[in-house]
Protein backbone atom coordinates (compact mmCIF):
# COMPACT_ATOMS: atom_id res chain seq x y z
CA UNK A 1 0.00 0.00 0.00
CA UNK A 2 1.63 3.32 -1.09
CA UNK A 3 2.31 5.86 1.63
CA UNK A 4 0.66 9.27 1.66
CA UNK A 5 4.05 10.94 1.65
CA UNK A 6 4.80 9.56 -1.81
CA UNK A 7 2.29 11.94 -3.38
CA UNK A 8 2.92 14.88 -1.06
CA UNK A 9 4.13 18.05 -2.83
CA UNK A 10 7.83 18.85 -2.53
CA UNK A 11 7.06 22.12 -0.72
CA UNK A 12 4.11 23.19 1.42
CA UNK A 13 4.54 26.99 1.14
CA UNK A 14 6.10 28.72 -1.84
CA UNK A 15 6.64 32.13 -3.40
CA UNK A 16 5.85 32.46 -7.11
CA UNK A 17 7.68 35.36 -8.77
CA UNK A 18 6.69 36.34 -12.29
CA UNK A 19 7.49 39.37 -14.40
CA UNK A 20 4.91 41.88 -15.51
CA UNK A 21 5.87 41.02 -19.09
CA UNK A 22 4.53 37.49 -18.48
CA UNK A 23 1.02 38.99 -18.40
CA UNK A 24 1.35 40.66 -21.81
CA UNK A 25 0.94 37.53 -23.91
CA UNK A 26 1.89 38.39 -27.50
CA UNK A 27 1.05 42.04 -26.99
CA UNK A 28 3.75 44.64 -26.62
CA UNK A 29 2.18 46.37 -23.65
CA UNK A 30 -0.39 46.00 -20.87
CA UNK A 31 -2.48 43.02 -19.80
CA UNK A 32 -3.67 40.14 -21.97
CA UNK A 33 -6.67 38.68 -20.09
CA UNK A 34 -6.40 35.13 -21.59
CA UNK A 35 -2.74 35.00 -20.49
CA UNK A 36 -3.62 36.20 -16.99
CA UNK A 37 -6.30 33.51 -16.86
CA UNK A 38 -3.85 30.82 -18.03
CA UNK A 39 -1.35 31.71 -15.30
CA UNK A 40 -4.18 31.79 -12.74
CA UNK A 41 -5.08 28.22 -13.74
CA UNK A 42 -1.44 27.17 -13.17
CA UNK A 43 -1.69 28.64 -9.67
CA UNK A 44 -5.04 26.92 -9.15
CA UNK A 45 -3.53 23.53 -10.03
CA UNK A 46 -0.86 23.96 -7.33
CA UNK A 47 -3.32 25.40 -4.82
CA UNK A 48 -5.48 22.28 -5.28
CA UNK A 49 -2.51 20.21 -4.04
CA UNK A 50 -2.80 21.96 -0.67
CA UNK A 51 0.26 24.16 -1.23
CA UNK A 52 0.17 27.62 0.35
CA UNK A 53 1.06 30.20 -2.31
CA UNK A 54 2.18 33.79 -2.22
CA UNK A 55 3.05 35.79 -5.32
CA UNK A 56 4.98 38.83 -6.45
CA UNK A 57 4.33 40.19 -9.95
CA UNK A 58 6.53 42.77 -11.64
CA UNK A 59 5.21 45.86 -13.39
CA UNK A 60 7.30 46.00 -16.55
CA UNK A 61 4.30 45.45 -18.81
CA UNK A 62 2.93 48.83 -17.71
CA UNK A 63 5.87 50.91 -16.44
CA UNK A 64 9.49 50.13 -15.58
CA UNK A 65 11.23 52.50 -13.20
CA UNK A 66 14.70 51.99 -14.67
CA UNK A 67 13.51 52.88 -18.17
CA UNK A 68 11.74 55.96 -16.84
CA UNK A 69 14.87 57.16 -15.07
CA UNK A 70 16.92 56.50 -18.19
CA UNK A 71 14.69 58.95 -20.04
CA UNK A 72 15.40 61.74 -17.58
CA UNK A 73 12.80 61.09 -14.89
CA UNK A 74 13.94 61.17 -11.27
CA UNK A 75 14.77 57.58 -10.27
CA UNK A 76 12.73 57.54 -7.05
CA UNK A 77 9.63 58.92 -8.80
CA UNK A 78 10.01 56.44 -11.66
CA UNK A 79 10.34 53.55 -9.19
CA UNK A 80 7.19 54.61 -7.32
CA UNK A 81 5.32 54.65 -10.64
CA UNK A 82 6.61 51.14 -11.29
CA UNK A 83 5.33 50.05 -7.86
CA UNK A 84 1.85 51.32 -8.74
CA UNK A 85 2.00 49.24 -11.92
CA UNK A 86 2.58 46.12 -9.82
CA UNK A 87 -0.60 46.89 -7.86
CA UNK A 88 -2.58 46.98 -11.11
CA UNK A 89 -1.15 43.60 -12.12
CA UNK A 90 -1.86 42.14 -8.68
CA UNK A 91 -5.49 43.24 -8.86
CA UNK A 92 -5.83 41.68 -12.32
CA UNK A 93 -4.42 38.38 -11.04
CA UNK A 94 -6.68 38.53 -7.97
CA UNK A 95 -9.70 38.89 -10.26
CA UNK A 96 -8.62 35.91 -12.36
CA UNK A 97 -7.99 33.71 -9.31
CA UNK A 98 -11.25 34.58 -7.59
CA UNK A 99 -13.07 33.80 -10.84
CA UNK A 100 -11.68 30.28 -10.33
CA UNK A 101 -13.00 30.18 -6.77
CA UNK A 102 -9.69 30.83 -4.99
CA UNK A 103 -9.82 33.34 -2.14
CA UNK A 104 -7.06 35.86 -2.79
CA UNK A 105 -5.69 38.87 -0.93
CA UNK A 106 -3.63 41.68 -2.45
CA UNK A 107 -1.29 43.22 0.14
CA UNK A 108 0.47 46.43 -0.80
CA UNK A 109 3.66 47.86 0.69
CA UNK A 110 2.21 51.30 -0.18
CA UNK A 111 -1.07 51.76 1.72
CA UNK A 112 -4.14 52.16 -0.51
CA UNK A 113 -6.94 50.87 1.66
CA UNK A 114 -9.70 51.21 -0.93
CA UNK A 115 -8.26 48.50 -3.17
CA UNK A 116 -6.00 46.27 -1.03
CA UNK A 117 -4.67 45.56 2.45
CA UNK A 118 -1.59 47.18 3.97
CA UNK A 119 1.36 44.91 4.68
CA UNK A 120 1.16 43.41 8.16
CA UNK A 121 3.33 40.30 8.38
CA UNK A 122 1.29 38.30 10.88
CA UNK A 123 -1.95 39.00 9.01
CA UNK A 124 -0.35 37.87 5.75
CA UNK A 125 0.84 34.64 7.38
CA UNK A 126 -2.69 34.03 8.69
CA UNK A 127 -4.10 34.42 5.17
CA UNK A 128 -1.69 31.73 3.97
CA UNK A 129 -2.66 29.44 6.84
CA UNK A 130 -6.30 29.85 5.73
CA UNK A 131 -5.25 28.69 2.25
CA UNK A 132 -5.74 32.08 0.63
CA UNK A 133 -3.37 33.10 -2.15
CA UNK A 134 -1.51 36.23 -1.09
CA UNK A 135 -0.22 38.64 -3.76
CA UNK A 136 2.35 41.13 -2.50
CA UNK A 137 2.25 44.36 -4.48
CA UNK A 138 4.23 47.62 -4.61
CA UNK A 139 7.58 45.91 -4.13
CA UNK A 140 9.24 46.65 -0.81
CA UNK A 141 7.62 50.09 -0.73
CA UNK A 142 11.01 51.68 -1.35
CA UNK A 143 12.65 52.95 -4.55
CA UNK A 144 15.91 51.41 -5.79
CA UNK A 145 14.72 47.88 -4.92
CA UNK A 146 13.40 45.51 -7.58
CA UNK A 147 10.43 43.16 -7.35
CA UNK A 148 12.97 40.30 -7.34
CA UNK A 149 14.31 41.64 -4.05
CA UNK A 150 10.75 42.17 -2.80
CA UNK A 151 9.88 38.54 -3.64
CA UNK A 152 12.94 37.24 -1.77
CA UNK A 153 12.23 39.48 1.22
CA UNK A 154 8.57 38.45 1.46
CA UNK A 155 9.43 34.77 0.92
CA UNK A 156 11.71 34.91 3.94
CA UNK A 157 9.19 36.84 6.03
CA UNK A 158 6.47 34.30 5.18
CA UNK A 159 8.79 31.35 5.94
CA UNK A 160 8.40 30.01 2.40
CA UNK A 161 10.40 26.91 1.54
CA UNK A 162 11.34 28.00 -1.98
CA UNK A 163 11.01 30.79 -4.53
CA UNK A 164 9.67 29.73 -7.92
CA UNK A 165 10.85 32.13 -10.63
CA UNK A 166 8.66 31.73 -13.70
CA UNK A 167 10.43 32.73 -16.93
CA UNK A 168 10.27 32.12 -20.67
CA UNK A 169 12.95 29.41 -20.53
CA UNK A 170 13.07 26.15 -18.57
CA UNK A 171 15.97 27.00 -16.29
CA UNK A 172 19.30 28.78 -16.02
CA UNK A 173 21.70 28.49 -18.96
CA UNK A 174 25.38 29.33 -19.30
CA UNK A 175 24.38 31.78 -22.07
CA UNK A 176 21.20 33.00 -23.72
CA UNK A 177 19.48 29.89 -25.20
CA UNK A 178 17.47 32.08 -27.58
CA UNK A 179 20.67 33.38 -29.22
CA UNK A 180 22.96 30.38 -28.83
CA UNK A 181 21.99 26.84 -29.85
CA UNK A 182 24.85 25.36 -27.83
CA UNK A 183 23.71 26.95 -24.55
CA UNK A 184 23.69 24.41 -21.73
CA UNK A 185 21.18 24.30 -18.91
CA UNK A 186 22.25 23.80 -15.31
CA UNK A 187 20.32 21.32 -13.16
CA UNK A 188 21.69 23.03 -10.06
CA UNK A 189 23.93 26.04 -9.59
CA UNK A 190 25.21 27.91 -6.55
CA UNK A 191 24.25 31.45 -5.58
CA UNK A 192 27.92 32.42 -5.87
CA UNK A 193 28.19 31.08 -9.43
CA UNK A 194 25.05 32.97 -10.46
CA UNK A 195 26.59 36.18 -9.14
CA UNK A 196 30.08 35.52 -10.52
CA UNK A 197 28.80 34.65 -14.01
CA UNK A 198 26.20 37.48 -14.09
CA UNK A 199 23.54 34.98 -15.19
CA UNK A 200 20.61 37.31 -14.60
CA UNK A 201 18.40 34.89 -12.67
CA UNK A 202 17.50 37.71 -10.29
CA UNK A 203 19.29 40.90 -9.38
CA UNK A 204 22.33 40.66 -7.11
CA UNK A 205 20.52 41.94 -4.00
CA UNK A 206 17.86 39.23 -4.31
CA UNK A 207 20.45 36.47 -4.84
CA UNK A 208 22.50 37.67 -1.86
CA UNK A 209 19.41 37.77 0.37
CA UNK A 210 18.42 34.25 -0.72
CA UNK A 211 21.95 33.01 -0.06
CA UNK A 212 22.06 34.52 3.43
CA UNK A 213 18.82 32.74 4.34
CA UNK A 214 19.37 29.45 2.47
CA UNK A 215 16.29 30.09 0.33
CA UNK A 216 16.36 27.88 -2.81
CA UNK A 217 15.32 29.52 -6.08
CA UNK A 218 13.70 27.28 -8.70
CA UNK A 219 13.79 28.69 -12.22
CA UNK A 220 11.25 27.15 -14.62
CA UNK A 221 9.26 27.93 -17.74
CA UNK A 222 5.94 29.61 -17.09
CA UNK A 223 4.97 28.96 -20.72
CA UNK A 224 5.00 25.18 -20.25
CA UNK A 225 1.49 24.02 -19.27
CA UNK A 226 1.52 22.21 -15.93
CA UNK A 227 5.15 23.12 -15.28
CA UNK A 228 4.56 24.72 -11.89
CA UNK A 229 2.52 21.77 -10.61
CA UNK A 230 4.90 19.24 -12.19
CA UNK A 231 7.91 20.51 -10.24
CA UNK A 232 6.02 20.30 -6.96
CA UNK A 233 5.11 16.73 -7.88
CA UNK A 234 8.79 15.92 -8.43
CA UNK A 235 8.78 16.13 -12.23
CA UNK A 236 9.58 18.62 -14.95
CA UNK A 237 12.62 20.56 -16.15
CA UNK A 238 14.07 23.35 -14.06
CA UNK A 239 17.22 24.73 -12.46
CA UNK A 240 17.62 24.95 -8.70
CA UNK A 241 19.80 27.72 -7.31
CA UNK A 242 21.07 26.83 -3.85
Amino acid sequence: MPSDTASAPAYSRVMLKISGEALMGDQGYGLHPPTVERIAKEVQSVHSMGVEICMVIGGGNIFRGLQGSAQGMERATADYMGMLATVMNALAMQGALEKLGIHTRVISAIPMDQVCEPYIRRRAVRHLEKKRVVIFAAGTGNPYFTTDTAATLRANEMNCQAIFKGTKVDGVYDKDPVKYEDAERYDTISYDDVLAQHLGVMDASAIALARENDMPIIVFSLDEPGGFKGILAGEGTYTKVL
